[in-house]
């Protein structure tokens, strides 16, 4: 390791990554919104303090393992197999996992200190690379962060249901959690 570079290589084991979903329409009260893990993913981050510019990092989601761990709201609650049906949506109708296995970000960008950052890359979702800016910071051993991600950018249509009366909203946050080794 030279002075002033950290790698960290992290996957599920080092905390959360999850997806955050809301609901917007004239049924929006009949749907949950959601919170989604994914439960399979790696990610290489390269920190320079030195030189915040020559940081940079990598991760890739494998899109078959968003798991749906909470749904609030909605009239009912959400059962498992509420979960198991949304899981297969996701995966069947949304991201097409079969054809496109993969989700990937890569870093062009970072600025910003470790208590403050900013990582601006190509997300590339069903084969569509797009810009994609990440917020973070790395505190006490602990790097969290978010982005939001709008769905129509990839040629994603938000799932609905009830002819269009509730529908998924456009945009998701994307939250991570995770501890950094020592």
């Amino acid at each position: 390791m030279t002075a002033g570079i950290t790698r960290y290589q992290l996957g599920p084991q080092a905390g959360s990554l999850r997806l955050k979903t809301g609901r917007t329409g004239l049924g929006r009260r009949a749907g949950h919104d959601l919170t989604i893990e994914v439960t399979r993913w790696h990610a290489d981050i390269v920190v320079n303090t030195a030189d915040p510019d020559q940081s940079s990092a990598t991760a890739t989601i494998e899109a078959s393992s968003l798991a749906v761990r909470e749904g609030t709201g909605g009239l009912k609650p959400l059962t498992d197999a509420d979960r198991a049906d949304i899981q297969a949506t996701i995966s069947d109708k949304i991201l097409h996992t079969a054809g496109h296995p993969d989700i990937t970000f890569t870093s062009a960008q970072v600025t910003g200190t470790t208590d403050a950052f900013q990582v601006s890359g190509d997300l590339t979702i069903l084969g569509q690379a797009h810009p994609a800016t990440i917020h973070g910071a790395i505190t006490a051993g602990r790097l969290r962060g978010h982005a939001t991600i709008t769905q129509s950018r990839w040629g994603i249509k938000p799932y609905s249901a009830f002819a269009g009366a509730l529908r998924l909203a456009d945009d998701i946050e994307v939250e991570f959690d995770l501890t950094v080794p020592g």
